[in-house]
């Protein structure tokens, strides 16, 4: 990824010159929130599979399929983009794009500049567990970065399958960051934190240096050119590498963040106590319920940010790199 980034004419030094870093975080930023458009729906139907069956309740829905026609048939078309949109009318920056802004900025502009300063002189990239290091480092700091928007974002989504009492009814993202910080206190913002980082860490690690290896390997292998397919098969093998990857971490985030407090004390402790309730209530396989959806989403979204990433990164080489 980062390598065809740093790509371009040769600087003063004999070394590659590169877009500055203010430009690296800002593509990161927006080829995140170009994928979101795509996949927030498939973000909901996870959101409501990982909550389904809690504190041993029968689960709502059966399965994926049953849970989108569910959401469909109960809240409609609008529901199922439940925080992304901060009103129908009025297409501002919510939720789900406010997460992209925050934590995929900051964790592809992080990552490319990382992975450019350890590439050799040479141009030869960095091995695999120092990719791997390298992305579980931009993970953890975009993770803590974008936990706010996370929070309001599991909290707007999950809303839906609540009874009517008991719905929070935040009116956008800026709205539920306002209302949360008044009504819970401003570190509620960061609950999660501790597993969102976790989650962030493993997602990272096999999604970053899945993807760069993947592509690495394409590429040697002689049958795929730089192109989008390349960058297409390699999105969908790193997506693929990463769901099995991180859905436990996921699902003990996605519980600590919606959950409520019940007598004064919360519903779980940690996200090792998520961890134990799931596999004693509902089966060690729940930690994978919803592979379905979190897959069908993480794969095109993986596909989408790095093909975004990568055309962005070629037009500024060409606009302004080149000759």
């Amino acid at each position: 990824m980062a390598a065809t980034a740093s790509a371009g004419a040769g600087g003063i030094d004999g070394k590659p010159r590169t877009s500055p870093k203010s430009v690296k975080f800002l593509f990161g930023g927006l080829a995140g929130m170009g994928a979101t458009v795509f996949v927030q729906p498939l973000d909901l139907v996870k959101n409501r599979m990982q909550l389904s069956g809690e504190g041993a309740k029968t689960r709502e829905y059966k399965t994926s399929f049953h849970a989108l026609t569910s959401i469909l048939k109960a809240e409609g078309l609008r529901g199922i983009y439940t925080g992304l949109w901060v009103g129908s009318s009025r297409p501002w920056l919510s939720a789900g794009l406010l997460r992209q802004a925050t934590y995929t900025t900051t964790r592809l502009g992080i990552y490319t500049v990382l992975f450019e300063r350890l590439t050799g002189a040479d141009g030869t990239p960095p091995g695999f567990l120092l990719k791997a290091v390298i992305g579980m480092t931009a993970g953890a700091t975009g993770a803590f970065v974008g936990t706010p928007a996370e929070v309001a974002l599991i909290r707007m989504t999950a809303d839906g399958r609540l009874p009517a009492d008991q719905r929070r009814g935040y009116k956008n993202v800026f709205n539920a960051l306002i209302r949360i910080t008044r009504e819970e206190g401003v570190l509620t913002l960061w609950r999660g934190c501790i597993p969102t980082m976790a989650r962030a860490v493993v997602v990272n690690a096999a999604q970053l240096a899945s993807y760069s290896q993947s592509k690495q390997f394409l590429l040697d292998s002689g049958y795929f050119s730089d192109n989008i397919l390349c960058h297409f098969c390699a999105s969908m093998i790193s997506g693929l590498v990463t769901t099995a990857a991180s859905m436990p971490v996921d699902i003990a985030k996605t519980r600590i963040q919606n959950m409520r407090m019940i007598d004064g004390k919360p519903e779980y402790k940690n996200g090792l106590d998520v961890l134990f309730k799931v596999v004693r209530y509902e089966g060690f396989f729940s930690l994978w319920k919803g592979f379905t959806p979190y897959y069908a989403r993480l794969g095109p979204h993986t596909v989408l940010t790095f093909i975004f990433l990568e055309q962005m990164n070629k037009a500024y080489k060409r606009l302004f790199l080149s000759g």
